[in-house]
C-alpha cells in the first residue's frame, strides 16, 4: 500500500464544511463590497487560520482536506496571517490618507 496524499474526490473533505467555507468567503465578498474591508479581511483570515488549525489538529479525520496535512495547514495559517500582516502593513505605510 502506497503511503501518499490522494487527491480524488472519494478522499477529500465533507461538503458541508466545504460549503461553510464558501459561505464564509461570499460573506468576506459582500463585506467588502460594501466597504467593510478590515472586517473583511479579518474574516477571511480567520476562516482560513481556522481552517488550517482544524486540519492540522484533526489530521485525516479533519473534513477540511486539499492535500497533504502539513500542506493544508501551512497554507490555510500562513494565508490567514498573511493577509492580516498586508492589509495591516499599509496603515503603517501610508497611515489614514488611503484609508480615510
Amino acid at each position: 500500500m502506497h503511503n501518499h496524499p490522494y487527491v480524488s474526490e472519494a478522499h477529500e473533505g465533507k461538503p458541508w464544511f466545504e460549503w461553510i467555507v464558501f459561505g464564509v468567503v461570499v460573506a468576506a465578498v459582500l463585506l467588502a463590497l460594501l466597504g467593510y474591508t478590515m472586517a473583511a479581511t479579518v474574516v477571511l483570515s480567520v476562516a482560513a487560520i481556522v481552517t488550517g488549525l482544524i486540519r492540522l489538529i484533526m489530521q485525516d479525520k479533519s473534513p477540511w482536506k486539499v492535500r497533504s496535512v502539513a500542506f493544508d495547514s501551512f497554507i490555510g495559517i500562513a494565508l490567514g496571517i498573511g493577509l492580516l500582516i498586508t492589509y495591516f502593513s499599509f496603515f503603517g505605510l501610508f497611515g489614514n490618507t488611503i484609508f480615510g
